[in-house]
C-alpha cells in the first residue's frame, strides 16, 4: 500500500495519543476514517480535527469485545463501501509485583491488550481481503521485545501482540495474502497511557515512591510525540515493514536486548533500585 489515498482505515484509540495523531495524518493524506474507542468525548473530537476532506464514521467501542468488535468491522464496511487499513492501537497499562496482582488484573489487561489486537485482526481482515489490498498494524511495545520489572502483565499482553502479528504476517505471505501485517514497538510516546494505568500498591513497596511518583518519573522517559509516531507507523505502512521501532528510546532498548539477551534484566533492575528514595 504506497498511497492511502481514497483508501479507508480503521483505527481504535482515536480519541487520543497515537490513534488521534494517525487519525489527523491519514486524514491529510485523503483517506477516509472509521474511528473507535471507549472515550465518546475524545472521539467527537478527533473526528472535528480531521475535517471534513474525507468522510469520517466513529463508534464508541470497547475493543474486549468480542460481538462489538466484529459488529463495527461490518458497519465499517456498510458506510464506506470497503477498508483497506486496521491500526489496533487500542491499549491499558498496568503496573504491580506478580505476587500481588490478581488473576482478574491480568485478565483484564489481556482482554484490551491482546484480545482487542486478536478481535480487530479477525473482524477485519476478510474484507482487506475482499479489498483486493489491504494491511493490518498491530500496537505492541518496546516491553514486547524487552521485558521490565513490576510490568508483567503489560510485559506478557506486548509480547503476546508481537508473537500474534509476527505469525500473522507469515501466514499472509505464505497464503499469497493481498494483505500484509507490521508490529510497532513504540518506545516512550507523551500520551494519557501511564496516568490512566492501573498501579497496585505493591509498585510503592518496590519503588519506595508512591504511585504519582512512579508515574511521574515513568513520564520523564516519555521521548517522542503522537505526531511523530503516527508518521513512523504510516511510513512503515508504505514500506511494508515487518516491524517498526518508534522513538531513540526503543532503538536503544532493542539494541541492549539483541546485544545482552539476558543480563539487560540486571541493568534495568539495577537501574530502579537506583531510584529509590
Amino acid at each position: 500500500m504506497e498511497t492511502l489515498t481514497d483508501r479507508t482505515a480503521a483505527v481504535t484509540g482515536a480519541g487520543s495519543g497515537i490513534g488521534r495523531a494517525l487519525a489527523l495524518r491519514l486524514a491529510a493524506d485523503g483517506c477516509h476514517l472509521a474511528l473507535a474507542d471507549r472515550d465518546a468525548v475524545g472521539l467527537a473530537e478527533t473526528a472535528a480535527l480531521a475535517g471534513s476532506r474525507v468522510r469520517v464514521t466513529t463508534t464508541e467501542l470497547d475493543v474486549a469485545d468480542e460481538k462489538a468488535v466484529y459488529g463495527w468491522a461490518d458497519a465499517t464496511v456498510a458506510e464506506h463501501g470497503g477498508v483497506h487499513l486496521v491500526v489496533n492501537n487500542a491499549g491499558v497499562a498496568l503496573s504491580g509485583t506478580v505476587e500481588a496482582l490478581s488473576l482478574d488484573d491480568y485478565r483484564w489487561i489481556m482482554d484490551i491488550n491482546f484480545w482487542g489486537v486478536v478481535h480487530g485482526t479477525k473482524a477485519f481482515l476478510p474484507h482487506l481481503t475482499a479489498a483486493g489490498e489491504g494491511h493490518v498494524v498491530n500496537l505492541s511495545s518496546i516491553f514486547g521485545i524487552a521485558a521490565q520489572p513490576l510490568m508483567s502483565g503489560y510485559n506478557a499482553s506486548k509480547y503476546a501482540v508481537r508473537g500474534f502479528t509476527e505469525s500473522l504476517r507469515q501466514d499472509l505471505e505464505l497464503t499469497g495474502s493481498p494483505v500484509s501485517a507490521t508490529c510497532v514497538h513504540p518506545g516512550g510516546i507523551k500520551t494519557n497511557i501511564a496516568k490512566a494505568a492501573r498501579v497496585h500498591a505493591s509498585v510503592t513497596e518496590a519503588t519506595g515512591q508512591d504511585a504519582a511518583a512512579a508515574t511521574a518519573e515513568f513520564e520523564k522517559l516519555f521521548m517522542t510525540t503522537p505526531d511523530r509516531a503516527a508518521r513512523t507507523i504510516l511510513d512503515g505502512v508504505r514500506r511494508d515493514r515487518r516491524r517498526v521501532l518508534i522513538g531513540p528510546d526503543a532503538w536503544a532498548i532493542d539494541g541492549m536486548a539483541r546485544v545482552l539477551p539476558t543480563a539487560y534484566q540486571r541493568i534495568v533492575t539495577g537501574l530502579v533500585r537506583s531510584r529509590r528514595g
